[in-house]
């Protein structure tokens, strides 16, 4: 999962696919300061590659990210002078210091594997927040609005190559689902080649990640039709954090 290969070209691709990671930061950016003015710190859990913390680098004084790929963090790297980045897993991670806002996006908290899980993440996103602090999750797909079988096919040029991407997405039981991906890349320094990822993600309905929230200690709300159509929670932490 989310190997060398796919973090060499993830944000590329991405932002070739019309993923506007700038746009998406400051608007990020504007919903937590709207429930905390004066926002300042800010940690990214599931950074990737690092597409939208290089924009909120910009827009905060302290960032720091945290991403379960080794490969993803090699990527990033480059991108993030001076900005500290972790390597860890989301559901339980110990950092020195809090933060204003923790976010996590591009559905990541969907790689949880049950309720347990996901209130857990979330309690461990509370413990790295200040008093007062938000926490903004894109979540994967509603169990709700998952469509099985799904289809999705790309075919881009991000000026260093041509990139073609299809995936198929499935229900695999449990309220789970599975997506398989294949890539070709083709270069001039390497020609044509293939290669193919899975990932899994457990199918949350929405009432589900509501009470994860209020479990965790958090007032929590919600904003259709934003991040692809999968909206965010927001979550402002109630009082003092362990």
């Amino acid at each position: 999962m989310y190997g060398g290969e796919v973090a060499e070209i993830h944000d590329d691709l991405n932002s070739s696919r019309g993923k506007d990671y700038g746009s998406e930061a400051e608007y990020v950016t504007e919903v937590i300061r709207r429930h905390r003015p004066g926002a300042a710190s800010l940690l990214d859990v599931g950074c990737g590659a690092g597409g939208h913390l290089e924009h909120f680098a910009r827009l905060f004084d302290r960032v720091e990210g945290l991403e379960l790929s080794a490969d993803m963090l090699t990527a990033a790297r480059p991108k993030l002078p001076g900005v500290p980045l972790h390597l860890g897993d989301m559901r339980d991670f110990a950092l020195e210091g809090r933060f204003d806002a923790v976010v996590s996006l591009f559905g990541s908290v969907g790689h949880t594997r049950d309720e347990d899980e996901l209130r857990g993440t979330l309690e461990c996103f509370a413990r790295h927040l200040t008093p007062g602090g938000v926490v903004l999750v894109e979540p994967w797909w509603f169990l709700e609005r998952f469509i099985d079988g799904y289809v999705s096919g790309d075919v881009v040029e991000t000026g260093r190559r041509t990139i073609a991407r299809l995936s198929h997405t499935v229900g695999t039981g449990d309220a789970a689902s599975a997506m398989d991906v294949h890539f070709l890349v083709a270069d001039r320094e390497h020609g044509v080649r293939h290669f193919s990822e899975r990932y899994e993600h457990k199918l949350f309905r929405r009432d589900e990640y509501e009470s994860a929230f209020a479990a965790a200690g958090f007032e929590v709300s919600y904003v259709e039709d934003v991040q692809g159509g999968r909206g965010i929670f927001v979550g402002v932490v109630r009082g003092e954090q362990p």
